[in-house]
């Protein structure tokens, strides 16, 4: 049964939202514990290029450091704001960003690029060096 209220209809019964807020609240939850693990890995990953970690919070500001890291010039930045165009710059990006690391441009187009980051964790947790002679050679 419908109770009309102010242009508003409430309904009497008690409708099934409870379970779909529990629902929202826990991917809620989850995709940000998502997030937060990849902004400590981009955090990892400023601070072994020797860039300040709390970067990687800030959002257009983290792209610039990149470009920094990738030894590409900070004008790239508004590259970045050309449709097409930024997707090959997100791929050189990530290619000098994979040397710089001393990985392969493979890893920087599969794991930086395609595959939405999961190359950050690897070089922000694992044993990578960066090497400012081949961001500097880019």
């Amino acid at each position: 049964m419908l109770i009309p209220m102010a242009g508003l209809y409430l309904q009497a019964e008690n409708p099934p939202t409870g379970g779909l807020l529990a629902l929202g609240g826990a991917f809620f939850a989850v995709m940000f514990a998502i997030a937060a693990v990849f902004i400590a890995a981009l955090w990892k990953v400023f601070r072994k290029a020797g860039q300040p970690g709390w970067a990687a919070l800030i959002p257009i500001y983290n792209f610039y450091i990149l470009l920094k890291i990738a030894g590409k010039p900070g004008w790239w930045l508004l590259l970045l704001l050309v449709p097409f165009v930024n997707l090959v710059i997100f791929i050189l990006i990530s290619i000098e960003v994979a040397k710089a690391f001393g990985r392969s441009p493979a890893f920087g187009v599969i794991l930086l690029f395609l595959v939405g980051g999961i190359g950050y964790l690897i070089l922000g947790f694992g044993g990578a060096q960066y090497s400012r002679r081949a961001a500097a050679a880019a």
